[in-house]
């Protein structure tokens, strides 16, 4: 589950993006969502203000993929999503602003 933490972004990679992972309970900070893969019924949604927010649960992995910045490399945590679950709860929208 994807959503804004309440960091803001100075330089890459940004931290203000988080994931749950619900099976494990583990947060994944720094995370961009890839939603390229989404089915297109699941693409108009108005998906970008919902993730932000935290209001879905996603299927899909996550996979370390390489970015370049100003000539600069890093590795940004990157949640390929190949569908929408459900609506996110209230409890586990909760990891959005609590940590």
């Amino acid at each position: 589950m994807p959503c804004d933490n309440g960091l803001r972004c100075i330089m890459a990679p940004c931290p203000s993006n988080s994931a749950l992972d619900l099976a494990s309970g583990k947060i994944i900070k720094g995370v961009s969502v890839d939603t390229e893969g989404l089915p297109q019924q699941d693409k108009a949604l108005g998906l970008a203000d919902k993730l932000y927010a935290g209001k879905l649960v996603v299927a899909g992995t996550i996979e370390n993929r390489p970015h370049s910045l100003n000539g600069r490399q890093y590795s940004l945590p990157t949640l390929v999503a190949t569908g929408i679950e459900r609506a996110a709860t209230d409890d586990e929208r909760r990891h959005c602003s609590a940590r």
